[in-house]
């Protein structure tokens, strides 16, 4: 009597690590991305003369181009990042809590209005309030004056009302997305205890706001921190960023070691300001995770 064979088991697949998986995209990013950066970090630490050395480092720090620089840099991002919080929160409180015809379509227009280069809003800007914008041409027509009163975008100042205008959507819109997980209930429940609108925004709105417009703030401040095109194309004197100081480095006194020291800095500065950020971001989103279930 012939014997049965026994089944035959499926052969097991050997399976493959995941970081095997994740080498192709690390490699890539790598190569596109921490490899420049290397590049800057190497060039940085390697004067024309030779060598490697840190006294770079020491003499760029040490001169007060760099000082007035950074002191520029920090005082034009705070007051930009503190302007697009304040109009920001504004703005997005009317679109979100006062209804009038066209709300939707402005709430919408502010997603379309983050992919438009920064540069475009400083044009606009100009033909406005420029030396020879629309203002000044109204201005100099109906009083025959041969120049008109608004020349301050060559200033900080135009630099600070460009860097608002083009960053408070930045702001808006992590603050719609909170505000539109208000109850509404709340708000009638304390409008009906006789709480005057001011103080429902402040007791009521501004707490579920907070974590939204701390995250938003600090994206605007690093955003501002690294912005180029805004100042380049106001052309304001005497106003020097760090980003403006590298482009100055490298592109017109060919002090590529000196340019590279700046540039460390300033991503120095980023890396800290964005890992605060992305701390804000993780608060916001457990938060609203924490109302979602909270009301489910």
């Amino acid at each position: 009597m012939p014997v049965p064979e026994e089944p035959r088991r499926p052969a097991r697949r050997r399976s493959v690590p995941a970081w095997v998986y994740a080498l192709p995209p690390v490699a890539a990013l790598g190569l596109v991305f921490l490899y420049p950066l290397a590049l800057v970090v190497w060039q940085s630490v390697s004067p024309d003369g030779g060598g490697h050395s840190v006294a770079a480092y020491g003499e760029v720090l040490g001169q007060a181009s760099f000082r007035d620089a950074l002191g520029n840099t920090v005082v034009i991002a705070v007051g930009a990042t503190v302007g697009c919080l304040v109009l920001g929160f504004t703005l997005a409180l009317v679109i979100a809590f006062v209804p009038f015809p066209g709300a939707k379509a402005i709430a919408r227009f502010i997603d379309i209005f983050l992919a438009f280069p920064s540069f475009l809003i400083t044009l606009a800007l100009l033909f406005v309030y420029g030396t020879t914008g629309m203002a000044n041409g109204l201005w100099t027509d109906a009083t025959g004056a041969a120049s008109g009163p608004f020349d301050f975008l060559h200033t900080p100042y135009g630099v600070l009302l460009a860097e608002i205008t083009y960053f408070t959507p930045f702001v808006m819109r992590p603050l719609l997305a909170a505000f539109s997980q208000v109850e509404t209930a709340q708000l009638e429940v304390a409008a009906s205890l006789g709480a005057r609108p001011a103080r429902i925004v402040r007791q009521v709105i501004l707490p579920e706001a907070l974590p939204s417009l701390a995250a938003g703030g600090s994206l605007v401040l690093v955003m501002c921190l690294n912005e180029f095109g805004i100042v380049l194309f106001t052309g304001a004197k005497g106003v020097t960023t760090l980003p403006m100081l590298v482009y100055s480095k490298a592109i017109l006194d060919g002090d590529y070691t000196g340019a590279c020291v700046v540039a460390v800095v300033s991503i120095a500065l980023s890396a800290a300001l964005y890992s605060l950020y992305r701390v804000l971001v993780a608060r916001t989103v457990t938060a609203a995770g924490g109302a979602s279930r909270a009301r489910a």
